[in-house]
């Protein structure tokens, strides 16, 4: 027994380990970069598609085969036909974080391809960076058409940036005026790419969805990439086509 008038010493608390410390540091990095990556990119009004510009980037960047000596040079030569210096530079900034995001064939192919090929690869560019646009063409647009409604209405993109604000808080945190330029870049570069024909109209319609034109080549590289993307250009993956020896063998087993 302890002597009255004693304290028995406190067991010190033995050291947290350090594998598990760093478990949990890493745990607490990933779900940092989780949250920031499935935030939306909103800063890309800079441009709306500009094909023929994302096209001269992509040129640059062949000749010069690094994105820091391509932007140096673009903005030397004044490449982008900018008025001022600042626009150039936003001009500049924002289409080469697109088209940061394609790979060597991609960019090949805005750089050489035809009006159709640099919009489609252009499109992309924007695809694989701003995930508003995705999600927007695979929400909306390909609903749209499989609805056998075709026509987009102002109410369709009022309950899509509705749904936006509920579950990306960025955007409902925004300034009404700056809102509003997203959703006007965004519909430019729905014309711009093809998938909406025609003006706005009275009775709150915005055009007629409908699917870009893809060539051959442009097509390969998306679906090389990820069939998913394919989405954007409101189109679906080519089904898997199987052996002819697991057909026969499937057939078999159905038989038996």
């Amino acid at each position: 027994m302890d002597r009255p008038g004693r304290h028995t010493p406190l067991t010190p608390k033995p050291p947290i380990p350090v594998p598990r410390l760093r478990r949990s540091l890493m745990l607490i990095a990933l779900a940092r970069t989780a949250e920031q990556a499935s935030r939306y990119c909103l800063s890309f009004t800079a441009a709306s598609l500009r094909p023929e510009l994302a096209s001269v980037v992509a040129q640059v960047h062949l000749e010069q085969g690094d994105w820091r000596k391509t932007k140096a040079a673009v903005l030397e030569r004044n490449a982008l036909q900018a008025r001022s210096a600042s626009t150039a530079k936003r001009l500049e900034s924002e289409l080469r974080q697109r088209l940061q995001q394609l790979n060597p064939s991609q960019l090949e192919l805005l750089a050489q391809g035809s009006s159709d090929e640099r919009n489609a690869m252009a499109w992309l560019a924007v695809l694989k960076r701003i995930a508003i646009a995705l999600d927007l063409t695979r929400e909306v647009l390909a609903r749209k058409l499989s609805s056998l409604d075709p026509v987009l209405r102002r109410s369709d993109m009022a309950g899509f940036y509705e749904a936006c604000e509920r579950a990306h808080p960025e955007v409902a945190a925004l300034s009404p005026s700056s809102q509003q330029k997203i959703r006007s870049t965004l519909l430019h570069m729905l014309r711009d790419a093809g998938l909406l024909a025609g003006k706005a109209g009275k009775g709150g319609t915005l055009g007629t969805v409908q699917r870009p034109l893809l060539s051959p080549k442009a097509h390969g590289l998306v679906e090389q990439e990820d069939p998913a993307l394919l989405g954007g250009f409101l189109l679906s993956p080519a089904p898997t086509v199987q052996p002819a020896a697991k057909r026969v063998r499937r057939a078999q087993r159905i038989t038996a």
